[in-house]
């Protein structure tokens, strides 16, 4: 069965990493995952959550949404609904957890960072956009601060890790990486996975949609995973060059 954009199993999508999109953040990124559009922004606040003080360690957290009209039909602004979905909460910690494991956070210092990762278009796979975008913007946010001498640390000790993150999935059978929408709603297994850039794992997502998976499908989606965030790595290493 072939895909619907005529990928080989093993192939992202076409990837871009914009940044600076916004001007005013710390840092910004626009990403895109082929038809998967995400800004990533990072902003700065000098000082960490009351429960944090007098540490010295910072703190980086994420907020995540989608615009009414991000994918094919309207959907109500949570703010006006006046609740945050359990999804949205959800991939939002998913991207902080995400992140923290990319930044020493005593190097860091008592600063913190909001990553603000808002979904302008939808086409499959927008939290593995948005961690991956929201790594090269919060990178950007301590570029920032350490021009300012606002770092406890060496910059380069602060973001000591990358990680990015990919969809892998089975669909008719097959085991495929980087699912668009057509692809997402129709697999069997679905997978997300989060990766260092040097392929350690960070967080594995995965689910049996229709039934159950065999240890054989699970190597095979990890697999690919790992291949996939290694590109991804390099990728958002071309960026920041």
């Amino acid at each position: 069965m072939a895909r619907p954009d005529g990928r080989r199993p093993d192939q992202l999508r076409p990837v871009t990493l914009s940044r600076g999109w916004s001007t005013h953040p710390e840092g910004s990124v626009l990403v895109e995952f082929g038809g998967t559009r995400v800004l990533c922004t990072a902003s700065v606040t000098e000082g960490v959550p009351r429960w944090r003080k007098g540490s010295g360690l910072g703190w980086v957290t994420a907020e995540y949404a989608m615009l009414p009209r991000a994918t094919n039909t309207r959907s109500d602004r949570e703010s006006v609904r006046g609740k945050v979905g359990g999804r949205t909460h959800e991939i939002s910690r998913l991207i902080g957890r995400s992140l923290r494991a990319a930044i020493d956070l005593k190097a860091l210092g008592e600063n913190s960072v909001v990553l603000d990762c808002d979904v302008l278009q939808a086409d499959g796979g927008t939290r593995t956009a948005a961690i991956t975008g929201a790594y090269v913007a919060l990178h950007d946010a301590v570029t920032w601060l350490a021009a300012r001498k606002a770092l406890a640390g060496r910059p380069e000790k602060v973001m000591h890790r990358s990680v990015a993150a990919v969809s892998v999935g089975v669909i008719a059978g097959e085991a495929r990486l980087d699912l668009c929408y057509e692809e997402d709603v129709a697999a069997e297994v679905d997978m997300n996975v989060v990766c260092t850039g040097t392929g350690e794992f960070v967080e594995v997502q995965g689910t049996g949609e229709s039934g159950v998976f065999a240890r054989d499908q699970l190597d095979a989606l990890l697999d690919l995973a790992v291949a996939g965030c290694a590109e991804l790595a390099d990728a958002q290493r071309k960026a920041l060059s």
